[in-house]
C-alpha cells in the first residue's frame, strides 16, 4: 500500500510517517518505481508508535517500548521500568504546572483589575515584582 492508504489507515499524516521512517522507526519496503510500499505489519507499528506518543514517550522511549514490542523474549520489567520513567516526568510536570498557577494566582490576586494602570502581573513579567505571599 501506499503511504497514502497507510497514513489513512494508521491515522498519522504522510508527513510524521516520512519522519518515523527518517529516524529509523519504520522501514518500508521500496517498489520497483522506488515509492514506499507499506504492509499491514508497517501500519500496525504506525498505530504503536502513535500510541505510545499519545501517551507522552519521547521518540527514544517509543523506539525502545517498539524493540520491545517486537522482541519475544522481553521483559516485562523493562517496559514498567519506561513507563514508571514516564510517570515521575509527568509527576514532575505536574508539580511545575502546580507551581506555575499557585505563582499566577498570587499575582492575579495582587492585581486591583479596574481602569488603574498598575498591574503586578505585567510588573512580574517585566521582572520589576516579587509576589508577596498570602
Amino acid at each position: 500500500m501506499n503511504i497514502g492508504e497507510a497514513s489513512r489507515r494508521s491515522g498519522l499524516p504522510p508527513k510524521t510517517i516520512r519522519y518515523y521512517e527518517e529516524v529509523g522507526l519504520i522501514r518500508p519496503a521500496r517498489a520497483q518505481n522506488g515509492y514506499r510500499d507499506y504492509v499491514e505489519r508497517d501500519v500496525q507499528m504506525l498505530r504503536f508508535l502513535q500510541r505510545s506518543r499519545s501517551l507522552g514517550f519521547s521518540i527514544d522511549e517509543a523506539r525502545r517500548l517498539l524493540a520491545l514490542y517486537k522482541n519475544e523474549n522481553r521483559h516485562a520489567d523493562d517496559v514498567q521500568r519506561l513507563a514508571h520513567s514516564r510517570i515521575a516526568e509527568i509527576d514532575r510536570k505536574i508539580a511545575e504546572l502546580v507551581s506555575l498557577k499557585r505563582s499566577l494566582s498570587l499575582l492575579a490576586e495582587q492585581c486591583a483589575g479596574g481602569d488603574t494602570p498598575d498591574c503586578p502581573i505585567l510588573d512580574e513579567i517585566a521582572g520589576s515584582h516579587v509576589p508577596e505571599e498570602a
